[in-house]
């Protein structure tokens, strides 16, 4: 247990009041706030320390010092965390995905809002969770994820009931207006700013009523109600002047310059939105200040002043140029494309244009690579735990009763369900990055396609109708295919095929298209008399995370994934994916791959061999549950398995004794599975020659830099059948 000395918290807690004091500047502020630090060292008290560099995070970034702010924060949380403080360790990571999101990294600051929310999961702290909640709603908006965006808000406003605090409750409806109103759903908007209003209102909250002013006041100027619109923006002005929020002045001169503009009273406009560049410079609100600029730009223009004309357009484009940030600069595109740029490309400005559409197309590519990495992340935080399920519930099968199989059955059938959904999460990832290639192999085509049938045949029995499959007696039995692949394609259409069809078939066919000397070329085909896809969008079919309207039902379901999947992994093949349908009477997908015939080998069962009986392995792996079951699998193979638990252990032991195999975690604490495989390949040790192979969840592993420091890898959760493959080469 950690205590503070009482009369030393009193010296720290003075000067840390003083601080607080607003009659204070920023620079004053933080020379106060580094005595408190001062003091609280000399006192060798943490959790004094830990608060005063709290504070003094929110002082560097009073004075715009993000990255100062950005690291005082972080050190004040590896404090908390020593002193296993979570409740502040939370707010640090609240604070610090705040500072993130100001320097306008927001994937950083999804990740903190994230980590902060699920320590005040764990505490029950529903007062903070309705805050990370709404900055959560902000993240998702800056990533155009509507979706997500309404939920948070929505979220927010339930963990703020949980508490009955109606100003957090009050605060999440100012944003949910905003997003129906974009929508043109003006209706739940209006009803939504009402609601924050009258809550504003019964608890006193000048600040937030301010802002609701300004989200009441964009719903009359959606509704062409201009002077109401005029009156609402200029008493939220009053009330942003009387609490001192300067973004929020910002925000409403814009939007009051806007109103004047696009009701051709250009002599207020100019006021107003002169008004805005004074708060926005003064608060480094770039965004504001390069509207503000460019709407100047524009009424100028108008009225035939070219020099003012000029000035203006020359600062928007001087700010677009040195603005650093990619996910800003998709925010000011965004206005750009919405509100200038059909208005400036009629004469000589065609080579700006063509430049702004290369820099929203770069944005785009950026953009798509932060979401990338994310769903990488949360699928490798899936498959970890699924790499226990898988394997435990196979160990169950060989030992379960006749009443325990049918159980196991389907909590089999589920994690293969969930496993598949991860790897097309996965698959989409890596495709889209340029990183999935094939891996081709001998195989039986005819084999294949009875599985294939065998595994969704129950799938569309439970739904009443036919799923049948023809093969051309013309085919060969054995072809180089890539198997994972191919079933891949043919399980999504399969998938799609019984899911939108409620009466009549499904059928595979498989016909012998064309043959030379080494290829045969082969068309497979899946037909459907499902409910079919609307002419209207057939062009967009194979889009990414798209769905006809009549297909978006619970009933029917789906990400949207498995299309744009089939798309690039036919691609892939060299080939190309073509559909032909009609509403109401089904739909044909269909695709040519030329295929090399290959003479196929008999088939061993790697399982009846003895080979592995005594052969030593050294499993390096953090998670307790997945070390458990690989030993136990191990060792009914006969193996003799060490465990190391991270990276520094794994190099102890490798440097002790020899082994047959390493099998080597990638993401461990201390030391990470890279950094220890490099250890022992590279230095004087019983194991600089053995066999080292990566386990990892993470399918982008064997992309990275240091990746040839592994002799291969086996992807979790584990094909145990490629497993005892490999560890019977060693």
């Amino acid at each position: 247990m950690y205590y503070t000395n009482l009369s030393d918290a009193r010296l720290v807690f003075g000067e840390l009041k003083k601080a607080s004091t607003e009659r204070i500047g920023p620079d004053e502020r933080i020379d106060i706030l580094k005595s408190a630090m001062k003091l609280s060292r000399q006192f060798d008290d943490a959790g004094l320390l830990a608060l005063c560099k709290q504070k003094l995070s929110h002082a560097y970034k009073e004075i715009g010092d993000m990255d100062t702010a950005i690291q005082t924060a972080k050190e004040a949380i590896g404090l908390y965390q020593i002193l296993d403080n979570e409740i502040m360790r939370g707010r640090g990571k609240y604070d610090l995905a705040q500072f993130y999101f100001q320097s306008s990294n927001y994937h950083l600051s999804l990740i903190y809002s994230l980590e902060a929310l699920e320590i005040f999961r764990v505490l029950g702290n529903f007062q903070y969770q309705a805050r990370v909640h709404y900055q959560l709603g902000t993240i998702y908006e800056h990533f155009d994820d509507q979706k997500s965006a309404t939920l948070a808000y929505e979220e927010s406003v339930d963990a703020a009931r949980e508490v009955g605090d109606e100003k957090l409750e009050s605060d999440a409806y100012n944003p949910l207006s905003g997003i129906y109103l974009n929508a043109g759903d003006t209706e739940k908007a209006e009803k939504l700013i009402d609601l924050s209003m009258n809550l504003k209102t019964q608890v006193s909250d000048t600040r937030g009523m301010a802002f609701a002013l300004y989200g009441k006041a964009k719903i009359y100027v959606k509704k062409g109600q201009h002077d109401m619109a005029r009156s609402a923006f200029e008493e939220s002005i009053r009330m942003h002047r009387e609490n001192g929020e300067l973004m929020g002045l910002g925000m409403c001169y814009f939007k009051l310059g806007e109103l004047h503009y696009h009701i051709k009273d250009y002599a207020r406009a100019i006021d107003a939105l002169k008004g805005a560049l004074n708060f926005a410079n003064y608060n480094q609100l770039l965004h504001i200040k390069m509207k503000s600029d460019y709407l100047l730009y524009e009424i100028y223009k108008i009225q035939g002043d070219k020099d003012k004309a000029l000035s203006y357009i020359e600062t928007y484009l001087k700010d677009k140029k040195n603005l650093g940030n990619e996910q800003t600069r998709k925010i000011i595109d965004s206005y750009e494309a919405i509100v200038s740029m059909e208005r400036m490309q009629k004469d000589a400005d065609m080579q700006r244009e063509r430049a702004e559409i290369m820099s929203k197309r770069d944005q785009a590519e950026k953009a798509s690579k932060v979401k990338q990495d994310f769903l990488s992340t949360m699928s490798h935080e899936i498959r970890t735990p699924l790499n226990a399920v898988t394997t435990i519930t196979s160990f169950l099968k060989e030992l379960a009763t006749p009443e325990q199989e049918d159980l196991l059955e389907s909590l089999q059938f589920s994690s293969d369900n969930l496993l598949r959904i991860i790897n097309d999460i996965l698959d989409f990832n890596k495709l889209d990055v340029g990183k999935l290639t094939l891996d081709a192999a001998p195989s039986n085509l005819r084999a294949l396609i009875r599985n294939i049938h065998g595994t969704y045949e129950s799938m569309a029995k439970e739904k009443g109708i036919a799923f049948a499959i023809s093969i051309d007696q013309k085919i060969e039995k054995g072809y180089l295919i890539d198997e994972t692949r191919l079933t891949q394609i043919l399980g999504n259409l399969i998938n799609n095929a019984i899911k939108f069809t409620e009466e009549g078939g499904v059928e595979l066919a498989i016909e012998l298209i064309s043959t030379n000397a080494i290829n045969d070329e082969i068309e497979f085909r899946v037909s459907d008399t499902g409910i079919g896809i609307s002419e209207d969008f057939i062009d967009n079919v194979f889009g990414t995370f798209t769905q006809p309207k009549s297909h978006k039902t619970k009933k029917h379901g789906g990400s949207g994934l498995g299309l744009a999947i089939v798309k690039k992994l036919v691609e892939i093949h060299g080939s190309s994916i073509h559909v032909e349908s009609e509403v109401g009477k089904g739909s044909v997908f269909y695709f040519k791959l030329p295929l090399k015939r290959e003479q196929l080998e008999e088939r061993k069962e790697s399982h009846s061999q003895n080979g592995l009986i005594s052969k030593s392995i050294l499993l390096a792996e953090d998670n307790m549950i997945n070390a458990m079951v690989s030993m136990k699998l191990l060792s009914n193979w006969g193996m003799k398995c060490t465990h190391a638990i991270n990276g520094h252990e794994v190099v102890k032991m490798a440097r002790s004794k020899a082994f047959d195999c390493i099998l080597m975690d990638i993401h461990m604490p201390e030391m990470d599975g890279f950094e220890a495989a490099q250890l022992i390949k590279s230095e004087a040790n019983p194991n600089n020659e053995t066999p080292i192979y990566a386990l990892t969840a993470d399918i982008m592993a064997k992309h990275e830099q240091n990746a040839g420091c592994f002799d291969g890898f086996l992807l979790k959760p584990m094909e145990q059948e490629k497993l005892y493959e490999v560890l019977s080469q060693v």
